[in-house]
């Protein structure tokens, strides 16, 4: 009689609809997953099916979709609709939406409004706020609401302004206010954290004294998962990428190259041939 191979326990998130538990499940088995940015129903079909656990509708969409030179002019109206045909789009990757700059910060009303909306209006699973432990309320509030919440420390980008431009934050004395901030967002209820640009030593601690799982996107690897924006990911965008983007393709390349060849196609005859008719 010979003796099987004995098969590894699933994984966390071996499921068909990846949940907020599955989520902290990882962080307690010690199991990393996967993120992206997604703003549109074609690559949120294409990244679920390829297994990307989360998707984030996030308010990159000002650089990456609508043309703006920040995250700032967002709005919840522009970004509703492509939360919603991403959501609608995917059949086991957890998706969540940005809170875009001024929808959020006034009050812990205001941001349950908002977040309601998305959830109502745009069927996302969760909302993401960028901000530290001054917005513990906030937190708590949609928490109460039945909203959940992911959070967001190191640099923010709707804070840009503020912080003087893209720079890492964390480093020195600044890690143990990045530490409080995380855990007072903790405390009020959010069930996971991004870390942006943050040093890797003060992200791994942050991560080691939390129950909740991080997301880091330029904070090292010790985070539970990592996100990143996809058009950099896969080289959609040309120009001077962040140091912490690897890209798996050249997408850039590979389309230039597709679009020049049709251009040359109907300029010279070839295209429309006679197959392409009726």
């Amino acid at each position: 009689m010979t003796q099987e191979t004995p098969r590894p326990a699933p994984g966390a998130l071996d499921v068909r609809r990846v949940r907020t538990h599955h989520l902290r499940e990882a962080k307690r088995r010690d199991e990393k997953f996967t993120m992206l940015t997604c703003y549109d129903a074609l690559t949120a079909a294409i990244f679920d099916a390829a297994g990307v656990d989360s998707l984030l509708v996030g308010d990159s969409a000002g650089n990456n979709v609508l043309g703006h030179s920040s995250t700032l002019p967002v709005t919840v109206d522009e970004l509703l609709p492509m939360c919603r045909a991403v959501s609608g789009a995917v059949e086991r990757a957890f998706v969540v939406v940005d809170l875009p700059f001024g929808s959020y910060e006034a009050s812990p009303e205001q941001a349950v409004a908002t977040a309601v909306r998305f959830l109502k209006e745009g069927g996302a699973h969760a909302v993401k706020l960028e901000g530290g432990a001054w917005f513990a309320p906030h937190v708590r509030a949609m928490v109460q609401a039945g909203v959940p919440v992911v959070a967001h420390i190191g640099f923010t980008p709707q804070s840009e302004h503020a912080l003087g431009g893209y720079r890492v934050q964390g480093r020195g004395d600044a890690a143990r206010k990045l530490a409080e901030d995380a855990r007072a967002l903790e405390a009020a209820g959010a069930f996971c954290l991004v870390m942006e640009m943050v040093p890797a030593e003060a992200a791994a601690a942050v991560d080691a004294a939390l129950e909740i799982p991080t997301v880091g996107i330029g904070a090292g690897p010790a985070t539970t998962g990592q996100v990143l924006v996809w058009q950099d990911m896969l080289g959609l965008r040309r120009g001077r990428m962040p140091r912490f983007v690897r890209q798996y393709a050249d997408l850039h390349g590979v389309v230039s190259d597709a679009v020049g060849r049709y251009v040359e196609d109907v300029r010279s005859g070839a295209f429309p041939a006679p197959e392409h008719g009726f």
